[in-house]
């Protein structure tokens, strides 16, 4: 069998992991987590140094005491 040589462009991923559809992709799976919640968490998108990062939060006191005592928000992302 013949070797291949596989090689990145370096670029081409950056460019990739900053973009505006990987924002979407991102935003999608945390909305989704997000629907399995309840009331009480938000969810927030933002390009970082090195790539697009969501974030779900509990905003309300039960909501940050329901993800506490249930680990809510880590069980929303399972699906």
């Amino acid at each position: 069998m013949a070797k291949v040589k596989f090689v990145l462009n370096r670029d081409g991923v950056r460019e990739l992991l900053k973009s505006d559809a990987m924002m979407s992709v991102c935003q999608s799976y945390a909305n989704d987590a997000l629907g399995r919640l309840g009331e009480g968490y938000t969810v927030t998108t933002q390009v970082g140094k090195n790539r697009v990062n969501a974030e779900i939060a509990a905003t309300t006191y039960e909501a940050r005491k329901d993800n506490f005592e249930n680990n809510s928000i880590l069980k929303s992302l399972r699906g």
